[in-house]
C-alpha cells in the first residue's frame, strides 16, 4: 500500500491492484469480501455500503472520470473507544474501490489508530492474489 497525501492535506492509504492480480472481476465481489472482513472483526461494526458511483451519476451536475467504471465504499467503525467528542469528526471508516479499465483501486483515509490502520492494510492487500 502508499501513503500519500490526496489534496495535499488528507492522509490516504491506496494500493492499485491489475485484473490480472486477482480473482475478483467486479467491484460488489471486492466490496462483499471487505463487508465481511468487517463483520468478522472484534471491534468493528458493519455500517453498509454507499454506491457513490451511481449516486454521482444520478446528478445533474455530477461529473465523473471517464475511467472510473463503478466506485463504492464500504462503511463501518472500529469505535472502542469515546474518550473525546472529537474523535466523532473521523468516524466512521470507509475504505473505497474503484474499478478502472485494467485495475481496481481502493483507498482510506488514515484512522488516528494504529490498529484500525493495520486492519484496513491487510484488508485491501488480501483483495491481491499472492
Amino acid at each position: 500500500m502508499q501513503e500519500r497525501l490526496f489534496k495535499e492535506k488528507y492522509p490516504i492509504h491506496t494500493i492499485e491492484i491489475a485484473k490480472s492480480e486477482t480473482d475478483y472481476s467486479d467491484v460488489d465481489s471486492i466490496v462483499a469480501t471487505i463487508a465481511e472482513k468487517v463483520e468478522a472483526h472484534p471491534v468493528t461494526i458493519y455500517i453498509g455500503i454507499f454506491d457513490h458511483y451511481t449516486h454521482t451519476s444520478s446528478l445533474a451536475d455530477g461529473e465523473i472520470a471517464p475511467d472510473i467504471l463503478d466506485a463504492k465504499n464500504v462503511l463501518f467503525c472500529f469505535g472502542k473507544e469515546l474518550k473525546d467528542p472529537m474523535v466523532l469528526a473521523v468516524r466512521p471508516r470507509a475504505i473505497g474501490v474503484a474499478e478502472m479499465p485494467e485495475s481496481f483501486v481502493l483507498s482510506f483515509l488514515e484512522a488516528p489508530n494504529l490498529a484500525a490502520n493495520e486492519a484496513m492494510q491487510k484488508w485491501c492487500k488480501a483483495i491481491k492474489n499472492v
